[in-house]
């Protein structure tokens, strides 16, 4: 499959489902649409729909949507949607269908052209299978972007970072940063956790964009908040093609 050197932004991936990765995409969908740029959220692949004025909407594709600085439609965020929530390729075959690989990056060709940055968010985690022959790891390779890891701050956090940071590199991604994200209310020696995460992804020269602690009202603002500006700055001011203004 070739790849998409003309795409611009971030491909965000997670240490596991359920990490936070929509959550800290709507926030950097927030922060870049305060600092000027247009933006818009892209996830190629969603499953778990419930209805909504009779049509089945994707939670997170929907909120990827919101936080955009774009009126997008919600095909034009996540154009595979399906109804179960399991692996996207189990819920594809239970509705007889395939996820297109070709058609994805069309999809994310067709939303580049309307914005200065895309964030892509993953499915899962970072080799979560979409078809017979490939996965999510391909389909990161697929969009050229540097990487942004997720990472849900719980019981097997760093083990599972460490792994994910590795099979990006083994992909031949950049992994630009990894974003540490409290997933439950009280993680016993979550400082310790993360002053080791911290060291190791020091030696690799991998810079933290953020630790966003336990919020009960995680908005895409309140979320932002926890996130380094000046790490965003200076990311997106260098993959950006043209600044609206900073």
């Amino acid at each position: 499959m070739t790849t998409s050197p003309c795409l611009h932004g971030c491909f965000i991936t997670g240490t596991d489902t359920d990490v936070g990765k929509t959550r800290i995409s709507t926030a950097l969908l927030h922060w870049l649409t305060q600092a000027g740029w247009r933006s818009a959220g892209f996830k190629p692949v969603a499953a778990g729909t419930r209805l909504i004025d009779g049509h089945g909407v994707n939670d997170d594709v929907r909120a990827l949507r919101q936080a955009s600085s774009l009126a997008l439609t919600d095909a034009e965020v996540g154009p595979f949607q399906f109804e179960t929530a399991c692996a996207p390729h189990i819920a594809a075959e239970l509705e007889h269908k395939s996820i297109d690989r070709a058609q994805i990056l069309r999809a994310a060709h067709a939303l580049a052209t309307r914005t200065d940055l895309l964030v892509i968010e993953g499915v899962g985690g970072f080799c979560v299978p979409l078809g017979p022959d490939w996965d999510s790891a391909d389909l990161a390779s697929d969009m050229n972007l540097p990487v942004l890891l997720v990472v849900g701050l719980r019981l097997g956090c760093i083990n599972h970072a460490l792994i994910t940071a590795q099979a990006i590199r083994a992909q031949g991604l950049h992994l630009a940063g990894w974003v540490g994200n409290s997933v439950s209310p009280a993680m016993p020696w979550l400082d310790e956790n993360v002053a080791t995460l911290q060291q190791r992804f020091e030696r690799q020269n991998i810079p933290c964009w953020g630790l966003v602690p336990w919020l009960e009202d995680p908005t895409p603002a309140a979320m932002a908040a926890y996130l380094e500006q000046p790490v965003l700055q200076s990311f997106f001011s260098s993959v950006s093609p043209s600044l609206v203004s900073s």
